[in-house]
């Protein structure tokens, strides 16, 4: 599981087929000091997000099975909300007000 922070909803004018319905979110992966670590990416959600929250995502075959159908192609989904983030005593990432 990773931490990152969702930049924007994404709309697709064509989806596999199973992932109707299913929000598309662009996130940027977080650090363990809470910095962007990487390149921004496209997630499925499982959850009622947008642009601004910091959510935990799994990567990999495990991110499809949080769709309505289990068998799509998706390598990415946001599962949950995290409304801080701390290590060592410090806050690395907290959702924005």
């Amino acid at each position: 599981m990773h931490l990152a922070r969702v930049l924007g909803r994404l709309v697709a004018t064509a989806k596999y087929p199973g992932l109707e319905g299913v929000p598309l979110l662009w996130i940027q992966p977080l650090d363990e000091n809470g910095a962007a670590s990487g390149d921004a990416l496209v997630a499925t959600s499982a959850i009622s997000s947008g642009p601004g929250d910091v959510v935990s995502w799994i990567d990999g075959r495990e991110a499809a099975l949080t769709c309505p159908v289990h068998f799509v192609p998706v390598d990415a989904a946001i599962l949950g909300f995290v409304e801080q983030a701390a290590r060592l005593g410090e806050v690395v990432a907290r959702q924005e007000s």
